[in-house]
């Protein structure tokens, strides 16, 4: 289990935001779009209403990490934007793989 594709072009998230399709919950909001790949990208997104930077850090981290455990229940072939909202600033790891899996759950079933 080596590390995620990341999208890191501007570009690319723009696309995935204005193209694709979303499931939203109460911590997390799950943009996804197919892609040409064949394979899973995922983009991770934290605004600055989240908090400072260590918090904003520390949520990306759980996000990742989230999502590289689970990547077997990410359907391949899309590129995934993980947005934060406001609420998942106190959340441990726990209830943000469980937020995820929800909205997997729900976006694709």
């Amino acid at each position: 289990m080596g590390n995620l594709a990341v999208i890191k072009k501007n570009k690319d998230y723009r696309k995935v935001f204005g193209g694709g399709k979303f499931a939203a919950g109460r911590f997390i909001v799950i943009y996804y779009q197919p892609n040409k790949d064949g394979t899973s990208r995922f983009g991770f997104s934290v605004s600055k209403k989240i908090g400072k930077a260590v918090v904003r850090n520390r949520v990306k981290r759980l996000f990742k990490e989230a999502c590289r455990l689970n990547r077997q229940s990410f359907p391949a072939g899309f590129d995934y934007v993980l947005l934060a909202r406001r609420d998942i600033a106190g959340n441990n790891y726990w209830q943000v793989e469980e937020s995820i899996l929800k909205l997997l759950k729900k976006a694709f079933h």
